[in-house]
């Protein structure tokens, strides 16, 4: 799958632009804060409806604006064209359409344009909080797994529900109604919770090769996922917990608490890993997820790579190189301050690329 024409409205700094893009590279070069990761993220919202970067809407409007607009056609591999239209106003409900067709719901989307993108933002699935390493593989399993978000989206539905009733200011509980709520929490977060797990078990050895593909080196990755539904009976859990939820307001156990723990040779990687070996170990994850999306899904993902270069060594680089130019990998769409790597990822190819000049939002594609 190619996305070959890309419109642009007031998508952050990006005021207008019709792009024309090279089936295999597309390269954005330019000084940091020109707009280049924003290209990258209005690509990655026609994906997944929402922005890599920025969760509130509003926001990504640029601020002189009240609409952004975004548009793209693709093109599949038995040659069905796709055309994806995003529209936002400022206080109303985003419009998504597909084929000049709203959805009812956008999760009906997700999956359809699948994509892989790695930024420098990724370091946060190292060190941030556990609700991003969960929101990895929630992303990484809805791509290719629709019963999975649709479990998703219910969980979350009767969490909050069940949060709701047990914060009630009139200290009365609806105890027939809390239980519908927690039924629907344990079908779907038992279901959640074994695919989490199969997806863990599957992606493992195809991270470690990866890793140790452009680590060039002995050491091993692997994770540990924790969760309390590991080794306990959910609806136990949540009936023995019950009362201390309702003294606190909100609900203690579930999925919704789950953990991956990143490894590095058997240690989590945040305590014990260098600036190269966090960049090699989230840019091996995020090339990971793209082979085991071309695996299990039904088309060639798009790559978007957002400066990853920096701080890697030489060796690295040129592994990463290697391994973005090689056939497996379709579409891909970099940015960078410079053109040294991008020029050795043409070099490898069969220069069918495309390369712009992006400077204070306005993107212009480059003759030489």
């Amino acid at each position: 799958m190619i996305l070959k024409e890309l419109s642009i409205i007031n998508y952050k700094n990006l005021q207008q632009a019709e792009l024309q893009l090279s089936p295999k590279i597309n390269c954005f070069i330019g000084n940091n804060g020109m707009g280049k990761t924003n290209l990258l993220d209005a690509v990655y919202y026609l994906s997944f409806c929402k922005s890599y970067t920025n969760p509130i809407d509003s926001q990504i409007i640029n601020h002189e604006a009240d609409v952004c607009m975004l548009q793209g056609r693709y093109e599949f591999e038995n040659e069905r064209q796709e055309e994806i239209y995003s529209g936002i106003r400022r206080r109303q409900k985003k419009q998504f359409k597909r084929n000049k067709k709203e959805y009812e719901r956008l999760s009906d989307h997700i999956g359809l344009i699948p994509l892989v993108m790695i930024s420098p933002a990724d370091n946060e699935l190292i060190t941030g909080v556990s609700e991003s390493r969960r929101k990895f593989m929630d992303l990484a399993i809805s791509q290719f797994d629709k019963e999975y978000l649709r479990a998703l989206v219910r969980y979350t539905k009767a969490l909050q529900q069940r949060n709701v009733l047990l914060k009630n200011e009139n200290d009365y509980i609806d105890f027939t109604l809390l239980e519908l709520w927690e039924d629907q929490m344990i079908d779907d977060g038992i279901f959640i919770h074994q695919r989490r797990k199969a997806f863990i078990d599957a992606f493992t050895p195809i991270f470690n090769e990866f890793y140790t593909r452009i680590s060039q080196s002995g050491e091993q990755v692997s994770f540990d996922y924790i969760s309390q539904l590991n080794d306990t009976d959910f609806r136990d859990m949540l009936q023995n917990n019950r009362q201390r939820d309702i003294a606190i307001g909100h609900t203690t156990t579930g999925i919704h608490r789950d953990e991956l723990e990143m490894l590095l040779d058997g240690f989590p990687i945040k305590k014990v890993g260098s600036q190269g070996q966090n960049k090699t170990y989230f840019v091996s994850l995020k090339l990971a997820q793209f082979h085991f999306l071309l695996k299990t899904g039904h088309t060639t993902p798009i790559l978007l790579l957002d400066d990853i270069f920096d701080r890697l060594d030489a060796n690295r680089v040129e592994e990463i190189v290697k391994l973005v130019s090689g056939p497996e990998f379709g579409q891909i769409f970099l940015s960078d301050t410079n053109r040294e790597s991008l020029d050795r990822i043409l070099e490898r190819t069969d220069n069918n690329s495309h390369i712009y000049s992006v400077i204070d939002g306005e993107i212009n594609l480059m003759t030489d």
